[in-house]
């Protein structure tokens, strides 16, 4: 989950003042603990005028007090439009090497456990399922994914497991072949995730602010790629405490490139290109 620029130069069909920007900043924060920065203001008129003209809402305060009434639905889809979901198969290549080694060295016969917390149009976790399938050798490898998401709309294209062909060009041939279906038809030019991997998957709505989360411990591995620098460092860290909850004393924390968790050496350790383990495991 990121956010991009969208700005525009034409008069603007709506009044947007900064009391408006900042009733959008303090909501979007309480709700999904999302810390917009000025720079955003462009943006966030953008990609809410739309939301004006389908509501039928004159105005800014109309629609924002509209949200604050308790539209459940439109809320929903206030936060799925403030997010741009940037994604890749196989994104930052390194911690899907270390997660191959991580998956090679559990010996114990047990179910492996993982939860993908941004899990976006899908890539990320269809990557770990392909990461343990040639991890085992086995297209039914010990592992369930969890694939959780703010945005329903991208949890689904995830769910469907179908893309463009050019989205898995930077794939091995060996690696297509065996992880896709090719479409025909009118689903030519496009590519299905083959069944067995998709079984292995339960994509989820999960909110990372949710007092609780409908995952349930020990895991061994957790993602949050890219989303924590959205957050600012408390609720970072409250999100650090809980993950530490739920990861294995020996399991590991995938983090964003741009990503650090200096604030929270209590609760992460690293080891090296934004890899983490608790602080407390015992070597």
């Amino acid at each position: 989950m990121s956010f991009d620029s969208d700005k525009s130069h034409s008069p603007r069909e709506f009044e947007f003042t900064p009391a408006d920007f900042e009733r959008v900043r303090k909501l979007i924060h309480e709700h999904a603990g999302i810390a917009l920065s000025p720079a955003k203001h462009d943006m966030v008129y953008s990609r809410l005028a739309r939301r004006l003209r389908v509501n039928g809402d004159r105005t800014f305060a109309q629609y924002l007090a509209r949200l604050e009434r308790g539209d459940g639905q439109e809320w929903e889809t206030f936060v799925n439009s403030l997010t741009t979901n940037l994604t890749s198969f196989f994104r930052e290549a390194h911690h899907f090497e270390v997660l191959s080694r991580h998956l090679k060295a559990i010996t114990e016969k047990r179910p492996i456990r993982i939860w993908c917390s941004a899990a976006s149009t899908g890539e990320e976790p269809y990557s770990i399922a392909m990461t343990a399938v040639e991890a085992f050798n086995s297209m039914a490898p010990p592992v369930s994914i969890i694939a959780s998401d703010l945005d329903t709309n991208v949890l689904a294209q995830g769910e469907r497991g179908a893309y463009p062909a050019e989205r898995v060009g930077k794939l091995s041939r060996e690696q297509v072949s065996r992880h896709f279906l090719k479409g025909g038809g009118i689903q030519e030019g496009s590519v299905q995730v083959r069944p067995e991997l998709r079984r292995l998957i339960a994509f989820r709505r999960i909110n990372l602010l949710d007092a609780t989360w409908p995952v349930q411990g020990p895991l061994d591995v957790i993602f949050c790629r890219n989303v924590m620098i959205y957050f600012d460092k408390k609720t970072q860290y409250d999100i650090l405490k809980k993950f530490v909850l739920l990861l294995r004393e020996d399991g590991l924390l995938f983090a964003g490139h741009s990503e650090s968790f200096l604030h929270a050496t209590d609760l992460f350790r690293s080891l090296g290109r934004t890899t983490y383990e608790r602080a407390d495991r015992r070597r």
